[in-house]
């Protein structure tokens, strides 16, 4: 049970009050529904550590899809002080850039619901998905460098996907300041056969039908359309990011002794900004970042042409587009107002989805007139939810939402509850076609493992930080 103070601010957000050794209070984003949750759950005390940090501005935060994590709870933004702020590989997390792509169709369901047997079939046989698996493109170490360093644009010049894909992936699927020599041997290892792999755990690729559109205008800027068909890849950096995560987590608890922080849980090590340290872990996690963009742009190109061949349909018929690439689990360097001026920050987002508004300089040209597209995935039997960015996560969480339902069962809790039962036959009967590599992953990642999607998103919408556009159901699904 969390000992945290906590108290109710307004009907979508709970105040930790500042207390001991906090340099600033904590917010969480959280209807009735999810404050009790958090009175069983140690993710309030993750906030409240974090706003230890030093050079932490404002507030320590979580979403509305807030549990625990290593060091910052998952769901955690916080935001540093460029000059007397740390960076924490704890606050990015193992899966760097783990994150979504959305891409639409030009296909209803009458299309493919006589040959959704094939086509998950087809996916699920021609995406490699699993702990450890190999993927399709073989680097060299030339290769290698290049993909760390310029992340979705090698892959696209290298025959995986159009030009256009990266004018709707987040920062144009490529993190500057990346410097492959920051990164270990062990780590570029590990890179070397993942690229184009989905990966285990809560990865998944999901065909999704467009079921509720909220908002007209945003829908139609967005491409999507009540009844078309769409796709959902969540994937990241593989075992490269978790390898970098590790490596720059042992330095630091080293560098943290060295420099006098005082960290209140040691899953916080971390480096000030303008530290040697801390500056080689933002060159690395850049790699590993733009190794996951990569990674999401080949499994997108690998989607389409499965798609094109099980259903024998032509490119253009097809017309399989990026709706958008958002990552999850990143660390960047980002400007806010703060006190009336505008100020550079390294905005940490742990599960957390960046909600840029109508107008931000950062946003394709397709979008300024609505804001940046919020995709948020649920569970395996639910279907994702599409938002837009709005002006007030500007004002309120570094321009910054949830990035999904949030896990209310540890795995372990999961598998125990679901013992006796079939997860992919009660998911059948529910319309929900699934495919996985380990029955194992189905019992960890049942839904009742999951908070309610509509709960966590509606927190969102009402507090103004991104508005509902669409809701999509989720059709088949595979995971690792």
């Amino acid at each position: 049970m969390s000992e945290i103070k906590m108290e109710r601010l307004d009907e979508n957000r709970v105040l930790i009050p500042q207390s001991g050794k906090m340099r600033v209070p904590g917010i969480i984003y959280a209807n009735d529904k999810i404050f009790e949750l958090l009175k069983s759950d140690e993710s309030a005390k993750q906030v409240a550590n974090v706003a230890c940090l030093p050079g932490i501005v404002k507030y320590s935060l979580a979403m509305p899809d807030v549990h625990w994590g290593y060091g910052f709870p998952i769901g955690g933004v916080a935001a540093f002080d460029m000059d007397s702020g740390i960076i924490s590989p704890g606050g990015v997390g193992y899966d760097i850039n783990c994150g979504c792509r959305l891409m639409t169709t030009t296909l209803t369901l009458d299309d493919i619901k006589n040959k959704i047997d094939k086509l998950t079939t087809a996916l699920y046989q021609g995406i490699p998905s699993g702990v450890g698996t190999k993927g399709f493109v073989k680097l060299s170490g030339k290769d290698q460098k290049k993909v760390l360093e310029e992340g979705s644009v090698w892959a696209v010049k290298n025959g995986f996907g159009q030009p256009e894909d990266l004018e709707a992936t987040e920062d144009g699927g490529i993190m500057p300041g990346a410097d492959s020599e920051q990164v270990s041997a062990r780590a570029i290892e590990r890179g070397k056969e993942q690229l184009g792999t989905l990966g285990s755990g809560n990865h998944f690729l999901e065909i999704e039908l467009v079921q509720e559109i909220f908002d007209e205008k945003a829908a139609h800027v967005f491409g999507l359309q009540k009844g078309q068909i769409a796709v959902m890849i969540h994937s990241g950096s593989r075992g490269l990011g978790y390898q970098v995560c590790d490596d720059y987590l042992a330095l630091m608890v080293k560098h943290a002794a060295q420099t006098g922080i005082e960290l209140p849980d040691r899953q916080l090590a971390c480096a000030y900004l303008k530290s040697t340290r801390g500056q080689n872990y933002l060159a690395a996690m850049a790699c590993a970042a733009n190794y996951a963009w990569a990674n999401r742009q080949v499994l997108m190109q690998q989607t389409r042409q499965l798609f094109e061949k099980t259903l024998q349909l032509s490119p253009r018929d097809l017309a399989m587009r990026l709706v958008f690439d958002v990552c999850h689990n990143i660390a960047k360097i980002e400007a806010f107002d703060i006190d009336g001026k505008q100020k550079k920050l390294c905005v940490h987002r742990k599960g957390a989805t960046r909600s840029y508004p109508a107008g931000h300089d950062a946003l394709p040209a397709r979008y300024k007139s609505v804001g940046q597209p919020v995709l948020i995935p649920g569970d395996m039997g639910t279907g994702s939810f599409v938002l837009a960015g709005q002006q007030k996560a500007m004002e309120e969480t570094f321009g910054s939402a949830c990035h999904g339902a949030g896990r209310v069962m540890s795995r372990t809790q999961a598998t125990k509850a679901s013992q006796g039962r079939s997860i992919t036959q009660e998911l059948a009967q529910k319309g929900v076609l699934v495919m996985a590599s380990s029955k194992g992953t189905l019992k960890e990642e049942m839904p009742e493992a999951y908070k309610n999607l509509q709960d966590v998103v509606q927190v969102m919408h009402d507090a103004g930080i991104a508005k509902k556009v669409a809701r999509l159901k989720a059709i088949a699904c595979i995971k690792g």
